[in-house]
């Protein structure tokens, strides 16, 4: 498997990179396109579907900086392989779940070794190719995430609505044996036996990733501010989400602190902040954060819109999504190619120009009848220019770090990427939601069919996204007569299109904004990634020559 100079490598190496991220991937999608066959068949609520994709998403999340430490500590490729069979037997678990917390537990499962198996993938691209092919396979390995989400659509669609929706996670399953086959042809990693594990690290950059990943999730269901009945606990009625959020920022700044502590000791630890070194690198992660918040809320809102306005059914919602998906893995794949003509700034500008476009023109043509034509190139640029951004800003941000340093790198993307999207969906549903109901409620008080005695039957705080026939089965519970459920109706219609344009109006302008730290991205300096990613306890650094720093960070 060694390179010789200017032979290229083997694909194979890709192949198991591209198949393993779709085995970590492919989960999350299935579960929300099978939602309706899991809540059928467990006897439960939508939400527990939810809370198990949010368990993985967290688990994740908070491991990845410590399973970067821990694949070079004891060998990548074992690691790797471990992770992957453990993960196979997460998916066994969720296919054969009898109850909701069996598949918590599993999805759970999941996510915590998919921290092990998240930057092994940018290790064994680092060690098995280089140059133009390294380029090349880190933008396959970004555009491995959307390919998975397409598979998921049409797979996990087709086999919920057929076969049933456990087939899915047993696919998986023989996936799995594949990948872990097909891993014994990777190039070994040596391990680095004398690398010591900050494990109090660790702790603190887990505990503050859940604490936050719970109280944003929580902001819609548990109040943004007072608690709602949902909550399960208050503080002198205040929502426990604005609380587990500021004790979650309270413990990232007690973990940086401690990073920069044994940093000055020359201790080891468990990330290396000179991953973020410059005003550069950081603009770099601003801009993947913005990038993840604004697609996973955007691909959250306009599925959610075209179930409840269009009433389409959750197979036709994911064919109606295709065009989105494939256009992100298209543009992840080919970005590579405008590396050597245009520099990071300039494409990350204008990746977020087109996003920012695509979601204007989302939000000023949508209406009850949603026209496919607007769907379609909407969606198309809004995948076009968040798969660019996404393949871009990974890369950059590999270029930019210390070599040594890369696999602190794919720990901190894959860190980003989790909580980010996470954080998105959150966000972008308390404020739709938030919108939703002062509009309800404004437009229910001026409309002259709709009773003051009904106004007070209704509980605006608790307004959701409804279809009119949920909307009717609601008020057939009050004193509503024919002439105020019609008005109602009517309301709800238009309180829920002008509830997603001013999200999507919203999404847009913080596109538009982020192309502040997209034009203080560094200039793209090509070079291979060591194959050796985690330094030793020695902390022996090949510095970039100041001279090149300071200017990536201007």
């Amino acid at each position: 498997m060694v390179q010789s100079v200017g032979q290229p490598t083997s694909w194979l190496p890709l192949i198991v990179v591209v198949l393993t991220q779709i085995q970590a991937s492919f989960a999350v999608n299935a579960l929300t396109v099978s939602m309706a066959g899991i809540t059928s068949d467990l006897d439960t609520a939508a939400s527990s579907v939810g809370i198990a994709i949010t368990a993985g998403t967290f688990s994740m999340a908070a491991f990845i900086l410590l399973g970067a430490k821990v694949g070079a500590r004891f060998g990548t490729r074992r690691v790797f392989q471990i992770a992957v069979a453990i993960h196979a037997a997460a998916m066994a678990g969720v296919a054969l779940a009898p109850t909701p917390a069996v598949l918590f537990i599993a999805q759970a499962s999941s996510g915590a070794v998919i921290a092990l198996i998240a930057p092994a993938l940018t290790v064994f691209i680092a060690t098995n190719y280089h140059g133009a092919q390294q380029a090349r396979a880190i933008g396959l390995l970004a555009a491995a995430i959307p390919a998975a989400g397409v598979l998921a659509l049409l797979i996990a669609g087709q086999f919920a609505t057929t076969i049933g929706w456990r087939w899915s996670f047993w696919l998986m399953v023989a996936l799995g044996a594949v990948n872990l086959l097909l891993s014994f042809q990777l190039k070994p990693v040596p391990a680095q036996p004398g690398l010591t594990i900050d494990w109090t690290g660790a702790l603190l950059a887990a505990s503050a990733i859940v604490l936050l990943s719970f109280g944003f999730s929580g902001l819609n269901t548990w109040g943004v501010w007072n608690a709602t009945e949902q909550a399960p606990f208050d503080v002198l009625g205040v929502s426990p989400a604005p609380i587990l959020i500021a004790i979650g920022i309270v413990t990232g700044q007690v973990f940086f602190l401690w990073l920069r502590r044994r940093a000055a000791r020359g201790e080891p630890r468990i990330f290396d902040l000179r991953v973020l070194a410059t005003g550069a690198e950081r603009a770099v992660t601003a801009c993947m954060a913005t990038m993840l918040f604004v697609g996973t809320a955007a691909n959250f809102l306009i599925p959610l819109y075209m179930q409840v306005v269009q009433g389409l059914s959750g197979i036709e919602t994911s064919f109606s999504i295709i065009p989105y998906t494939l256009s992100i893995f298209l543009s992840s794949t080919f970005i590579a190619v405008l590396y050597g003509r245009f520099s990071p700034r300039v494409l990350g500008s204008a990746g977020f120009v087109v996003v920012a476009s695509a979601l204007t023109l989302l939000a000023f043509t949508v209406r009850g009848d949603w026209g496919q034509l607007f769907v379609v190139i909407g969606l198309v640029l809004l995948g076009l220019g968040q798969g660019s951004i996404v393949a871009l800003v990974f890369n950059t941000l590999l270029s930019a770090a210390p070599k040594q340093l890369a696999g602190d790198v794919g720990a901190w993307r894959g860190l980003v990427h989790n909580l980010s999207g996470s954080v998105g969906i959150a966000v972008a549903t308390a404020f739709a939601v938030g919108v939703l109901a002062t509009s309800l409620a404004t437009s229910a008080v001026q409309n002259p069919d709709i009773s003051g005695e009904l106004i007070s039957e209704v509980n605006f705080d608790d307004a959701d996204f409804l279809t009119n026939e949920q909307l009717e089965a609601v008020l057939a519970g009050t004193s509503a007569s024919e002439a105020e459920v019609a008005a109602a109706i009517e309301i709800n219609e238009e309180a829920r299109l002008r509830a997603l344009q001013i999200s999507l109006l919203g999404l847009a302008l913080l596109s538009l904004l982020a192309i502040v730290p997209a034009l203080r991205m560094p200039d793209y300096r090509p070079g291979d990634l060591p194959e050796k990613l985690e330094p030793d306890d020695g902390d022996v650094i090949d510095e970039v020559p100041v001279t090149n720093r300071s200017e990536s960070a201007s």
